[in-house]
């Protein structure tokens, strides 16, 4: 095949060729046969040049067979490989990147293997390639892929976890960091169960009665999450930061009940809830204490704080109506029921908010009367009593707004309802006040108004009491200033209805 490297025959061949067939020649070749020989020496001469004609193309065609035949060889050993660059560095030759992709898959698949609890990574980005195409160019695949294993580095890439810019922890990757801050969140945001399987409902259901419906959950901290490069054993454990943005690093906390104390007390002395003191103290009974006693007050202060909103909706009693017929035959007060009355119900629906299942927020937001009450119908004397009440009962603050409900709170009952608005306190009904001052008993300073027709009202936590033991009141009139004295940690109004002697809601005879 040398013959065919050698072009220079061949273009001596073309040369001769193209004399031989050259326009210019044959006319005259032709114009001179016509001029000096006969005919017969005409044709002689024709067939010699004809030969001579056949013989040129020949070797032009010859020519151009070598021609095609030496180009496809060329093309048929003319290889296009690609040279593989790790930034400026000559990694090696390849015939085909398929060979480096499948070698980068199967390291990063080892790397994995090797380091489970961390995200390692190859400088892959630096990697480029440039094609070339050359007659018979040869590429080197293993002795590439050798090279490539020196020059690819693996680091560790981890994300940090930074709660109000202060970093609490590093984890593999964010897939974990979101799985660490759901397992908090969902401590406090239970998911609603439905036919056997577990939902997040993006909109959630109106509650029915008795049932609680989250409404929504979030951090109240900022968080961001960043990716960086890090050491493996900086790579926390998902349980260990759990642990720690739930607990912090507050040491366990002891606090010995005193002369004077109460849970209330100690709440407000150490700026903790009370439900806070129930919880840890589970022993406490009726809010008995004695001097000497020991009790955990240790206030966890988390990383994070979960902020959810419950939709509450209650059933609550509406208190009948009593419809007196005068009989003055009676002594006032005296009361006798010609048709028993019945009270109805309404649905009353609260927004509770909580800070990591504390509530630090409960909201009246609607109020739906299910079932009208039916009116009582009695015989009442009129033989004049002073002080007694109508039974019917107004608000005893103007502009009043509730901040504590009547019922179970921080396992004890919570008597009566916490209101706060204008500081001047006023008489629910028409009473004689029965008792004024503070006995001890966690209410302050409060007053007790009877009403003379089973109903007792009881004021708490005033911080003046502007009215007598004995005196006659007429419902509305002011008894006192608004305050926090005794078993309080705020300014508002501790205000109970006892119905012959039973603690009975307020909200029942109050209308909103």
């Amino acid at each position: 095949m040398d013959s065919y490297k050698s072009k220079g025959w061949a273009k001596t061949a073309f040369e001769s060729v193209k004399r031989l067939c050259s326009k210019t020649q044959y006319i005259s070749l032709f114009d001179r046969i016509k001029k000096r020989r006969p005919l017969h020496r005409t044709e002689s001469l024709l067939r010699t040049y004809r030969l001579r004609l056949l013989q040129g193309v020949g070797a032009l065609g010859l020519l151009a067979s070598i021609s095609i035949g030496g180009n496809e060889y060329v093309q048929m050993h003319t290889y296009e490989v690609y040279h593989v660059y790790v930034g400026d560095q000559l990694a090696g030759t390849v015939s085909d990147p398929k060979v480096v992709e499948e070698y980068i898959i199967g390291r990063v698949k080892q790397l994995e293997e090797d380091n489970p609890n961390v995200h390692m990574v190859l400088n892959t980005d630096e990697v480029a390639y440039k094609a070339e195409k050359a007659y018979k160019i040869q590429s080197d695949d293993q002795g590439t892929l050798g090279n490539l294993n020196e020059l690819l580095k693996s680091h560790a890439v981890g994300v940090q976890l930074l709660v109000d810019n202060k970093l609490v922890g590093i984890v593999k990757d964010k897939e974990t960091a979101e799985v660490v801050l759901n397992r908090i969140k969902d401590k406090y945001a239970p998911q609603k169960k439905e036919a056997g399987r577990v939902s997040v409902l993006s909109a959630p259901p109106e509650p029915q009665v008795g049932e609680s419906v989250l409404q929504s959950a979030d951090f109240i901290e900022k968080i961001d999450m960043n990716i960086t490069d890090i050491k493996p054993e900086e790579v926390a454990a998902p349980d260990d930061l759990v642990r720690k943005l739930e607990t912090g690093d507050v040491a366990p906390s002891k606090y010995t009940v005193v002369k004077g104390d109460c849970v209330g007390c100690i709440a407000k002395k150490l700026n903790i809830s009370k439900q806070l003191i129930y919880e840890k103290n589970p022993w406490i009974q009726d809010d008995k204490i004695k001097v000497g006693d020991v009790l955990d007050v240790t206030m966890l202060k988390p990383a994070l704080t979960v902020r959810t909103v419950e939709k509450l909706v209650e059933s609550q009693e509406i208190q009948y109506e009593t419809i007196y017929e005068k009989d003055d035959t009676m002594r006032a007060g005296e009361t006798k029921t010609i048709k028993p009355g019945k009270n109805g119900s309404k649905k009353v629906t609260f927004l509770v908010t909580k800070a990591n299942g504390y509530m630090v927020e409960e909201e009246l937001v609607g109020e739906e009367v299910v079932e009208q009450p039916t009116p009582e119908y009695a015989k009442k004397g009129t033989k004049v009593i002073l002080g007694e009440g109508t039974g019917k009962f107004i608000w005893p603050v103007v502009g009043a707004k509730l901040s504590d409900y009547f019922g179970m709170r921080w396992g004890k009952m919570h008597k009566g309802v916490d209101i706060t608005g204008n500081r001047n306190i006023m008489v629910a009904d028409n009473g004689i006040v029965t008792y004024t001052g503070d006995k001890g008993d966690g209410y302050g300073n409060k007053v007790v108004v009877d009403h003379k027709n089973g109903y007792v009202t009881v004021y708490g936590h005033l911080s003046k009491i502007e009215t007598t033991k004995g005196k006659v009141l007429e419902k509305g009139e002011k008894i006192g200033i608004m305050g926090s004295t005794g078993d309080s940690t705020g300014v508002h109004l501790h205000f109970e209805i006892q119905r012959n002697g039973v603690p009975e809601n307020p909200l029942k005879f109050l209308s909103q």
